[in-house]
């Protein structure tokens, strides 16, 4: 594509994104259903500009305004995901010239605002909870998250899927903490490999994998994942209960759970149960009560601790849709713990990095449930042969009582999980 079509094409597809209408991954894919035409190439370079924009939102605006033409062409420019000299190659004089200030523009010469790129609202939180640390996290949330695999232990191993990945010419590192974990560098199209299309790998982020370890699901048990969706952990909890045994997932949303149907045939997986509910007061939870041996509560909440991968989000929640929020984990927490039976686990989770849709809700959960002990999450882990699992845990009564993973620390999505056993 003539580098000035693939411009106007970007500042299209920016325009698009910014109105925040809908999640940004929904926009993207839109877009390129609507244009057919664009090659590999072309679709990674309007996807990666766009999502530069919302990384950067905050310093491109500032920057945008010394240029001129329309706003979303600036921003496109600011963030186009390729070379300079192809970019510049669509550009008059004075757009060049516009774009070699900004470019110059030393990193330390930035306010705060336009180095961490985050709403107000959410700073002060963030700030209170890692100290010194935050623009390290800042910074952390800026970057492209790596892709992570997982090895189906119902049909493959780890080493061998990295050999089956390597000899299709895929390089893969195991994960530093997941059993089942690989990370690759780049972004191939795995939808072509075979490994995929017999479900040896799934994708899904080593926090992720850890979250569906946690739980420790066995052979023969009866399992619900409370918050299926298009149902990763269900099949990573799937995988370790051997496929026997009895594993619901439960979704309000029959829409996210059609997404499950396909990667459940190419998983193998005989054990799972799909199923929308209305509520978490819905009939079929009730009949459930006390039967469950293990149940993951992987909650609704604002994702915020994905802005590798979602930065739309940071500019589409809110304080108001946070204390929304909670008030909807709470709810959950309660009617899905009365599925577990006496001696069953329980885990709360989320994917945010916000202490009130976590350790607050988690804290609140066990003052009403006396019946339900908490237990320490870098012990489960350890047992589970986690390696440094101290250092993916923090909070509570204990030191260590809370899984607690950061983008900048753990070189995960940012994940909280907390434990309990009933009496």
């Amino acid at each position: 594509m003539h580098p000035k079509a693939l411009l106007d094409a970007c500042a299209e597809l920016v325009a698009q994104v910014l109105t925040f209408e809908h999640p940004a991954d929904a926009v993207v894919s839109r877009y390129f259903r609507d244009h057919r035409n664009l090659g590999p190439r072309e679709r990674a370079t309007l996807a990666e500009t766009a999502y530069t924009v919302l990384r950067k939102k905050t310093l491109f605006e500032t920057l945008a305004r010394s240029g001129s033409g329309a706003r979303e062409r600036r921003l496109a420019i600011l963030g186009f995901a390729g070379p300079r000299s192809f970019v510049k190659s669509a550009l008059h004089s004075a757009e060049v010239k516009w774009l070699d200030e900004c470019d110059a523009t030393a990193p330390e010469s930035l306010m705060p605002q336009h180095r961490h790129n985050l709403p107000e609202w959410l700073v002060e939180p963030l700030k209170a909870q890692v100290g010194d640390q935050f623009e390290q996290l800042a910074a952390s949330m800026l970057e492209m998250a790596p892709l992570d695999l997982r090895a189906n232990a119902l049909s493959t191993k780890r080493a061998d899927l990295q050999k089956e990945l390597k000899a299709a010419g895929i390089a893969a590192e195991p994960t530093p903490y997941s059993p089942w974990g690989l990370r690759v560098a780049d972004k191939p199209a795995l939808s072509r490999l075979e490994a995929f299309q017999k479900g040896r790998v799934e994708v899904q982020d080593e926090g992720s994998q850890l979250l569906a370890l946690l739980l420790d699901a066995k052979r023969g048990e009866m399992v619900t994942d409370f918050c299926a969706g298009a149902g990763g952990k269900t099949l990573a909890i799937g995988a370790s209960m051997r496929s026997t045994g009895r594993l619901y997932a439960f979704d309000v949303s029959a829409h996210r759970l059609e997404a499950l149907k396909p990667r459940l045939a190419r998983s193998g997986l005989s054990n799972v149960h799909p199923a929308a509910i209305a509520h978490e007061r819905d009939e079929r939870i009730k009949r459930l009560a006390g039967k469950m041996d293990r149940v993951l509560v992987d909650a609704p909440c604002s994702g915020l601790g994905t802005l590798r991968r979602n930065p739309d989000l940071k500019w589409r929640q809110s304080q108001k849709a946070i204390d929304e929020l909670t008030v909807k984990q709470a709810a959950i927490l309660d009617s899905a713990a009365r599925m577990v039976k006496s001696g069953g686990r329980l885990v709360y989770a989320t994917c945010s990095i916000l202490q009130a849709e976590n350790e607050a809700i988690a804290e609140a959960f066990g003052a009403a449930h006396p019946d339900f002990v908490p237990l320490d999450a870098s012990e489960l882990l350890a047992g589970l042969k986690v390696e440094n699992s101290a250092s993916l845990c923090s909070g509570g009564d204990t030191a260590s009582q809370y899984l607690r993973l950061w983008p900048h620390l753990h070189r995960t999505d940012g994940f909280f999980a907390a434990v309990w056993q009933r009496k």
